[in-house]
């Protein structure tokens, strides 16, 4: 499995911290996806706040305990069939801490099985980032030129 680096296990200091300084490593879009994931034995439906490569925030009023590995289920347009991820909680804003556009919710990074499904993911990922901001917008966004996908065959 390959877990998000570093630290492993996720410490309760991790991600964003009291002043917002980043962490991330990856550029992310803005965009407010339908995200499905269970929370004790019942299956919650929320919205992203942001994504990227390397993990998503999902905007909850209820945001899991730090720690917590999940498994959630991301649908798009642009993705086709659904995009079934694992991550694990790295950071929490609490409701009562949640201020000046700075929504509730959880910081996921995602976790993997394999370096093919990193890549696969990283893939799908791009395409959808490339599909809801546009060529131009994700290339200056991400710094870095979007992957060029063959069309889909529609005999297929």
């Amino acid at each position: 499995m390959l877990l998000p680096d570093p630290p492993w296990p996720p410490t309760l200091d991790m991600g964003m911290p009291e002043g917002g300084q980043e962490r991330r490593e990856a550029g992310r879009a803005a965009l407010e996806l339908p995200v499905e994931y269970e929370r004790l034995n019942a299956l919650l439906s929320d919205y992203t706040h942001n994504i990227s490569r390397g993990g998503t925030f999902i905007r909850t009023e209820k945001p899991l305990p730090v720690g917590t590995v999940l498994s959630f289920t991301i649908r798009a347009p642009e993705l086709g069939e659904a995009l079934i991820l694992r991550g694990v909680v790295r950071w929490v804003v609490d409701t009562d801490q949640a201020a000046g556009g700075r929504p509730p919710g959880m910081g996921i990074a995602f976790v993997f099985e394999s370096t093919t499904e990193k890549e696969a993911v990283e893939t799908r990922l791009d395409q959808l980032m490339v599909g809801a901001l546009g060529r131009d917008a994700f290339e200056k966004l991400m710094g870095r030129p979007a992957a060029t996908v063959p069309p889909e065959d529609p005999s297929q």
